[in-house]
């Protein structure tokens, strides 16, 4: 599965130069990328910055973006207007347009917008953030929110990262969220619906839930790579980043960066597996991360598959 290029891309002007500084200019370089989100207080309450209570102040993250060299910081509305000032032109920003606190049940998700893409010009971001529930009853209203934002995205030249999450009482019933059939299926519907770039979690093979998804899911099993690597199928000529979930050890966490960058991602967005841990170790795991990235993507491109 090749990874796609920018040259590869049907992109407009605006959109492929915010691309290309995200991507070439800032992180591993290469039209490979880095991001580091900080959306968290908002999605889980602040027992997230229990374990490292310096993360609480976003002048953590954003020091670590800068000296780390992230291709870009993931920041809600508020966050972004506070505490950008100082960093905008050396730190790229990804505007996060939508929301949701974990207080409500998932039985029905919807991330409601909160900003907007002209607020995301106004604040210099290169990009803009929308996470989207797949397969959840409330999905009418998500894709007519995102209808909204990608028109608007396309008239200002932003490109859009579609945080494309199943979720939902009918995606429970069908195996759960981390399943092959849900990724796959999440990926694809971001490919449909104007994402430029998707980000997904990673499949998680269990027996008894890959029972319950739908023919042929339900009879198939898949290595690791593999199941990564049909995500990226999935999403076609939209390039995939891959989400870090829940705090791992550290071994873990570059096991899952090789992974996807070998299986043809083009890029990750890990965030609490790396600023939960004290700035030192933070950004010396970041770092590891960096390497790892160029390197497999320097043996892609030496065996002929970028």
């Amino acid at each position: 599965m090749p990874r796609y290029s920018l040259d590869d891309l049907e992109l407009s002007p605006g959109k492929r130069a915010r691309l290309h500084r995200m991507l070439y200019q800032h992180g591993p370089g290469n039209g490979l990328g880095m991001f580091l989100p900080i959306d968290q207080g908002l999605e889980h309450g602040p027992r997230d910055f229990w374990d490292n209570p310096d993360s609480q102040d976003p002048e953590f993250q954003l020091r670590l973006a800068e000296e780390g060299n992230f291709s870009a910081i993931v920041f809600q509305i508020g966050l972004a207007e506070k505490y950008m000032g100082k960093f905008a032109g050396r730190v790229p920003l990804v505007l996060k347009l939508n929301g949701k606190t974990e207080i409500p049940p998932d039985d029905e998700a919807l991330s409601p917008l909160n900003a907007s893409v002209e607020d995301a010009v106004r604040l210099g971001a290169d990009a803009v953030g929308y996470t989207m529930y797949v397969g959840s009853p409330a999905q009418e209203k998500d894709f007519q929110q995102f209808m909204q934002v990608r028109q608007d995205a396309m008239r200002f030249g932003m490109p859009v990262i579609v945080w494309s999450y199943p979720r939902g009482k009918s995606v429970n019933a069908k195996g759960g969220q981390l399943t092959s059939y849900a990724i796959e299926y999440a990926a694809r519907v971001a490919q449909e619906l104007g994402a430029d770039v998707v980000k997904v979690n990673l499949p998680e093979f269990d027996a008894d839930k890959a029972a319950q998804t739908p023919k042929p899911y339900n009879t198939a099993s898949f290595s690791e790579e593999e199941a990564v690597r049909r995500v990226v199928a999935a999403a076609g000529r939209t390039p995939v980043l891959v989400s870090g979930g829940a705090r791992q050890d550290e071994e873990d966490v570059l096991a899952k960066a090789r992974l996807s960058i070998r299986s043809g991602c083009t890029g990750l967005i890990f965030g609490r597996n790396v600023w939960q841990r004290p700035y030192p170790e933070a950004l010396a795991l970041t770092n590891k991360i960096r390497e790892i990235v160029r390197e497999e993507s320097s043996q892609l491109a030496a065996a002929g598959r970028r």
